[in-house]
C-alpha cells in the first residue's frame, strides 16, 4: 500500500440539524438521569458501545440512528468553526 497520497474523506453535508437535535436530547437525557453528559457521550463515539447512553427519553435509541463518522465530522465542524 502506497502512503504518497491523501485519501479524501466525505460525508452528506445536510445531516447538521438532525445530529444537532440528537445530541441536544441525548445530552439532556443523560443529565436529567444524573450522568455526567460529556462523558457518556465521549465514552459512547469512543467505544460505539449503546450502553454509555441512557434509554432514557429514547436516547440510545436516537443516537444510534446517527453515523459514528457523521456524528465525529459534525463535532469537528463546529468545534473549529466557533
Amino acid at each position: 500500500m502506497s502512503l504518497d497520497y491523501t485519501r479524501k474523506f466525505q460525508l452528506n453535508q445536510d445531516k447538521s440539524e438532525e445530529i444537532k437535535g440528537v445530541l441536544m436530547s441525548v445530552y439532556n437525557a443523560l443529565q436529567e438521569k444524573g450522568y455526567n453528559p460529556i462523558n457518556q457521550i465521549v465514552g459512547y463515539i469512543l467505544s460505539e458501545d449503546p450502553t454509555y447512553i441512557t434509554n432514557y427519553n429514547n436516547a440510545r435509541t436516537m443516537i444510534r440512528r446517527l453515523d459514528r463518522d457523521e456524528l465525529l465530522q459534525e463535532l469537528v465542524k463546529q468545534y473549529l468553526s466557533d
